[in-house]
Formats: C-alpha cells, structure tokens, sequence
C-alpha cells in the first residue's frame, strides 16, 4: 500500500489535507450546543439586566423630571418630597478622591515591581497569591478592618470629638484598601501583555530599565490599566457595607457640607449608597421614587466614568499604533 504524503498528493492538497487535520473540519455537534448555551446565556443576562434598568428608569425618571435641580442639592430628610441627595455626592466625591490618591499609585507601583523588578521568585510568588485572595475577600472583611483600626483605633488621626473615627477619612482609607488589590492584579496583567521586544529594542539601544518602563511599557500599557483602575473606581463608589461598618450616617446628617471644605473630611459623612440603602427600606409613601431617582444618578456617574476610560483607553492605542 503507497503511502500519502504531501508530494505525492500535491501542494494544494496537501494544505487542505493539513487544514483539516489541524480544525479537525466536520460537525462539531458538542461546540455547536456550548454554543447555543452560551448565546441563551448571554440573552438571558441582558435580558434581566434591561428588565432592572426598566423599572429603575419608569420609577425614579419622574423625580428627576420634576425636581432635578432641587433634588440634587437637597439634603437628607424625613419627608421624600423634601430629601436630596447633595450629602450622599459630596461623600461619595471624597471616598472616590481617597481612592484614586492612595489606591492608583501604590497599586501601579506594587504591580510594575512585581512584574519588571521582582522576577520570579519565591517572594514574588508568595505575594501574587496573596493579592489574589485578597482580591476575593468579602467587602464585609475590609469593614470589619476599617472599624477596628480606623475608626476605633486610629479615631485620634482619623476624626476625634464626637465624630469618634466615623469620617471621610476612615472611609476612604478603608475602600482604598478593599480595592488595592483590583488594581494591582489588573495593571500586573496589562503590564506582563507588554511584548519582550518592545523591552529588548529598548535596552538594545542603551536605555535604562526605568527608562524602558517610563517610554515604553507604561504607555503600551496603559490602556488595560486605565480600564482597570476604572473597574474598581465603580467597584467603590458602589459599596456600602464597608461603610456602614466604619460609622456612615444613615439617618439625618447635620449641615450642609461645601464640595472644596477639607475640614468635613474628620466629620460624620454619608455616601450614595447609603442613601440608596436607607432610601430603599423606608416605608413610607415617595422613598422607593427617590431611591429609584439616586440609582439612577449613580448609573450615569459610572456611565461617564467608564466612557473616560474608554476614550483614554482609544487615545493610549492610537499613540502605540
């Protein structure tokens, strides 16, 4: 019997022959039905996620269409028609302001060590996993962490007097904590995507390592790192149990903070969703509009954010390009 071999069988042949054999061509009858699940899947998340977006929208649209303006600069109170939400953004602006002053940087620099100056030892291995469980920890956790050391044990720098560590300051230290892990897992993984070329053309003409990773990894980067620090930017502008666990109000707060006032930052605070929460069990007549109206508010802020991240991102790869 002759043996088939690509000479035998032609040039052309002989390609299709290995095509098939390497896509293994036929009927997949298995990818085909993972297929179709994964699509019923998909429908099915979106569907779900448009039926919550629905009704969100239907109730609290016509707050916002009928007392925009008030609503947005109006302070927590008893009665719905009266409530805003000005206390909640101002909390929620400072959170965010720790987050991105403390999380960013030290989570960057955690990551570009741990990727371009650690290499792979035994330590770096260590602390990659750790990162990982962190990452995985409940929010609940990291409350519990920021009412013991922040709040109770820390009250002296964190806000003495009668707000007893229940501040800004508490809060925002404890959400930069919760989401540290966040971005240095997402700006590890955009920095190790980085080619070796792109490193090895840099020393190849004499540039230094820090000079490799400040004009060329960084930048190449840096799209994948901007989506990251985004993600968990929306990640702590939406929790509340660990605020609720450092002291935020939950109830009335007293005065009418200023959005630029740095001394409200040692003072009792709430925040966006502490407002939703408490909103969304008050029984009266008018709290499930308003709660609705707030959601409504925080979707856009994320909205705008992850559309910021999105041009970022499309600049950083058009200059790469």
């Amino acid at each position: 019997m002759a043996l088939t071999t690509p000479a035998t069988i032609g040039p052309r042949a002989a390609e299709r022959s290995v095509r098939d054999q390497l896509t293994r061509c036929g009927t997949d009858w298995a990818g085909g039905v993972f297929l179709i699940l994964l699509f019923l899947s998909l429908g099915f998340s979106i569907l779900v996620l448009a039926t919550l977006v629905l009704d969100v929208l239907q109730t609290g649209a016509p707050v916002l269409m009928e007392r925009f303006g008030d609503f947005m600069t109006g302070t927590l109170r008893t009665q719905a028609d009266e409530a805003g939400l000005y206390q909640g953004l101002i909390g929620s602006f400072w959170i965010c302001g720790f987050v991105v002053a403390l999380s960013f940087p030290l989570g960057i620099g955690a990551a570009i060590y741990l990727e371009e100056y650690a290499g792979d030892t035994a330590f770096s291995r260590f602390v990659n996993v750790n990162i990982r469980n962190l990452a995985g920890v409940p929010s609940i956790v990291y409350g519990i962490l920021g009412l013991t050391i922040f709040t109770k044990a820390l009250n002296e720098l964190t806000g003495p007097g009668r707000a007893q560590g229940r501040t800004i300051v508490s809060a925002g230290l404890t959400l930069a904590i919760l989401v540290l892990p966040i971005v240095i897992i997402t700006a590890s993984e955009a920095v190790r995507a980085v080619p070796n070329a792109l490193r090895e053309a840099g020393y190849g003409v004499g540039a230094t390592r820090w000079e490799v990773i400040r004009a060329h990894v960084l930048p190449y980067a840096a799209p994948g790192i901007i989506t990251g620090l985004i993600l968990s930017l929306a990640r702590a502008l939406g929790e509340a149990a660990p605020l609720i666990l450092v002291g935020a109000t939950t109830g009335r707060l007293a005065g009418d903070p200023s959005l630029l006032d740095v001394g409200q930052l040692r003072e009792r605070f709430t925040a966006l969703p502490i407002v939703v929460t408490e909103w969304t069990k008050n029984p009266q007549k008018g709290f499930d509009e308003i709660a609705a109206a707030a959601i409504i508010v925080m979707l856009v802020i994320v909205i705008i954010m992850n559309t910021g991240a999105i041009l970022l991102r499309n600049h950083y790869e058009k200059k790469r390009t």
